[in-house]
């Protein structure tokens, strides 16, 4: 089973739970997600396997999330994944998928229940 990371070199725990994996045996597919962002339906398939919804995945700090008033109760789910999607800084990392299940690696140990 393939197991994909989506990664920013520049995150200190996204570069931990990538650690974490090899230290497993895993070579994952690494996605880095800044530049090669998922799609909507991708974004919202990791939703689905995360059980969490799109603001529980957002980095609200973020300025992106103040310049587009994120935080509007009245957004749906389809307008902040597009959010997301145009703007993947927001999006929290690092995320693994493995096994059709899928965690947050913050802490980087979270993704031990799903490898």
């Amino acid at each position: 089973m393939t197991t994909t990371i989506y990664h920013n070199p520049r995150c200190s725990k996204s570069r931990q739970t990538l650690q974490l994996l090899k230290d497993n045996n895993i070579e994952p597919v690494i996605i880095e997600y800044l530049q090669s962002p998922p799609s909507e339906q991708v974004l919202d398939e990791i939703l689905t396997l995360l059980d969490i919804e799109p603001r529980e995945l957002m980095r609200n700090k973020e300025a992106a999330y103040q310049e587009n008033n994120l935080k509007n109760p009245a957004l749906t789910r389809a307008e902040l994944i597009s959010a997301m999607v145009q703007h993947p800084i927001l999006i929290e990392r690092p995320i693994v998928i493995s096994n059709n299940k899928a965690a947050i690696g913050r802490p980087p140990e979270n993704v031990l229940e799903i490898i």
